[in-house]
C-alpha cells in the first residue's frame, strides 16, 4: 500500500451528479469528473472514541477491498473528532495509517491469485494534510503497520513449514539490515547451560529446539527492557494430546515469539534510544516415544524442579528457562508474551489480553498503553494466596495445580507459575491467547492479529 498527499479538493459533494447506490450505512456518490465518493455511516461525530476510530480506519479499507477499489482518498480533517482533540496530529496520523495497513493484509501465500487480482487497496491519498508533522506520523504508521503484518505473516505459516530452526532463521532475516544482533543457542549449548525445561518439552520432536536472542543497543549504558516470547512452533499437546479441533490453529502458538522478534526489529527501524533484548525459546511439542511424560521432573535453568502434570501446559515450562536467562542482562523490565492459556479466552473473551504483575504502577501503565494502541489488556490478580496452587508434590513447582480442581483460575495459575522465575526484576506477563486471532468486528483478515505489537512498541517508546 502506497501513501500520497494532496491539498484539499473542497467539498466534493457539491459536484454530485447522482447517488449510485445505498447499502445499509454505505453510500456511493458519482461526481462530475467520474470519480466516486464512498460515505460510511458512523453515527454521531461526538460519539467517536479512540476505540471506534481504530475500527473506522479498518472499516474504510475493508469496504474499499470488498468493492475492489484500488485507490482511495481520505480527508484528514474528517478524523478530527471532538473526543480526540487532545491527540497529537502525528500520533493520530500514525494510528490511522497503522490500521489502514493492518486492514489491507491477507495471508495469501498458499492461494492461487485470481484473474481479477487480490482485493487489496494499492494507494491511499491523504488530503488536507500538508503539515510535515502529519507526514512524519504517516511514515511511522507505515513502519509499524508493515512490521506487524510481517509478524502476522510469520505466525500464519503452517507448522509443517515453521519448525524451531526455521523460526530462528526467520529471526535472522527479520533483523537483516538493522542494528539488531541475533544469536542462536542450539541443543548442545542449552544442554551445557542446563536449560532442562526447554530441552524437556522439545525432546518429543524430531526438530531440535532453538533459543533465539535478539539485542538492539540504542540506549548507551542503560539497563535494557527484555521481551520474552513463547515460541512453540506447533503444539499438539504432547502426550496429553489435544482434541483434533483444538490443534487446528496451534501453528500460531509461537505468536508471542513472532511479536517479540518483530517488536525488537521495529524498535531498531524506528531508531529508539533504548536497549532492548528479545528472548524466544523455540520448540515443537509433539507426542512420540521420546516425549516428556506426565509425572516427569524437569530441572530448570534456575535450579528449581518442575513437576510435569500435563504436557499441554508446555509454554510456561519453556518460558521458565527464558525468564531465568533474562537475569543475565540485569533488566529494568521484563515482559513475557505468550498464547499461554485457553482459560484466558474463557475469562476475557476475544477483545483483550490478560496481564499479571506484582507492580500496580506497571499494571496501570499497561492498561493505558493498551487503550492508546488498540492492544487492549485487562489485569488479573497475582496474590500470594494463589502461590499454593502451583507447589508440586514431587518437584518444587507443578506446571498445573497438583492439588484441587485444575479448572479453577487457569490464567492465574499460569501467571503464578511464571512469577516463580521472575522475582528478581520488574515483570509483566501478557497472556495474549484471546488476541491470537481476530474477534468479530475487528475488520482484520483471518489468521494472526500481530497482537500485542502495537502495545509493545508504545511501551518501548515510553518506558
Amino acid at each position: 500500500m502506497k501513501f500520497a498527499f494532496a491539498a484539499s479538493s473542497g467539498t466534493l459533494k457539491k459536484e454530485v451528479v447522482e447517488v449510485e447506490f445505498k447499502e445499509n450505512d454505505l453510500v456511493f456518490f458519482t461526481i462530475k469528473d467520474g470519480r466516486k465518493i464512498m460515505e460510511l455511516g458512523i453515527g454521531k461525530r461526538e460519539d467517536i472514541t479512540r476505540r471506534k476510530l481504530i475500527i473506522l480506519a479498518r472499516k474504510i479499507i475493508e469496504t474499499a477491498k470488498n468493492y475492489r477499489i484500488k485507490k482511495i482518498a481520505v480527508d484528514f480533517n474528517e478524523f478530527l473528532f471532538p473526543k480526540l482533540q487532545n491527540i497529537d496530529w502525528k500520533d493520530l496520523a500514525s494510528l490511522l495509517v497503522q490500521n489502514f495497513v493492518l486492514a489491507n493484509y491477507e495471508f495469501n501465500r498458499y492461494k492461487t491469485e485470481p484473474k481479477e487480482g487480490w482485493k487489496h487497496v494499492e494507494e491511499v491519498t491523504i488530503i488536507s494534510a500538508p503539515d510535515a508533522v502529519i507526514k512524519k506520523g504517516v511514515q511511522k504508521g507505515i513502519f509499524i503497520g508493515e512490521e506487524i503484518n510481517a509478524c502476522r505473516e510469520l505466525a500464519n505459516i503452517p507448522g509443517g513449514e515453521m519448525t524451531p530452526p526455521i523460526l530462528a532463521q526467520k529471526a535472522k532475516e527479520a533483523a537483516k539490515g538493522t542494528k539488531v544482533s541475533v544469536k542462536i543457542l542450539g541443543k548442545k549449548e542449552m544442554t551445557a547451560m542446563k536449560m532442562g525445561a526447554v530441552l524437556g518439552v522439545a525432546q518429543g520432536s524430531v526438530h531440535e529446539p532453538q533459543f533465539i536472542i535478539l539485542e538492539y543497543k540504542g540506549g548507551g549504558k542503560d539497563a535494557p527492557v527484555v521481551l520474552v516470547g513463547k515460541g512453540v512452533t506447533f503444539d499438539s499437546g504432547g502426550l496429553s494430546l489435544k482434541p483434533s479441533d483444538s490443534m487446528l490453529e496451534m501453528h500460531m502458538d509461537m505468536s508471542g515469539g513472532a511479536a517479540v522478534i518483530h517488536a525488537v526489529t521495529l524498535a531498531a527501524k524506528l531508531e529508539l534510544k533504548k536497549n532492548i533484548v528479545g528472548l524466544v525459546p523455540a520448540v515443537e511439542n509433539m507426542p512420540s516415544g521420546s516425549s516428556y511424560r506426565p509425572g516427569d521432573i524437569l530441572k530448570s535453568l534456575s535450579g528449581k524442579t518442575i513437576e510435569v502434570l500435563n504436557t499441554d501446559a508446555e509454554g510456561r515450562v519453556i518460558l521458565a528457562d527464558a525468564l531465568t536467562y533474562a537475569e543475565k542482562f540485569k533488566p529494568r523490565l521484563v515482559v513475557d508474551v505468550a498464547t499461554l492459556t485457553g482459560a484466558s479466552l474463557i475469562a476475557l473473551g476475544e477483545h483483550a489480553s490478560a496481564i499479571m504483575t506484582p507492580d500496580q504502577n506497571l499494571e496501570t501503565l499497561f492498561r493505558r498503553l493498551g487503550e492508546e494502541s488498540g492492544d487492549y489488556v485487562w489485569p488479573l490478580p497475582l496474590w500470594e494466596e494463589y502461590e499454593e496452587n502451583i507447589k508440586g508434590n514431587m518437584g518444587d513447582i507443578s506446571n498445573i495445580p497438583a492439588n484441587g480442581n485444575t479448572r479453577y483460575g487457569g490464567v492465574i495459575n499460569g501467571g503464578m507459575f511464571l512469577y516463580q522465575f521472575a522475582k528478581n526484576y520488574p515483570w509483566v506477563h501478557i497472556d495474549m491467547a484471546p488476541r491470537m486471532t481476530p474477534a468479530k468486528g475487528d475488520c482484520l483478515a483471518r489468521g494472526a492479529t500481530g497482537a500485542p505489537m502495537q502495545l509493545l512498541i508504545k511501551l518501548l517508546e515510553e518506558y
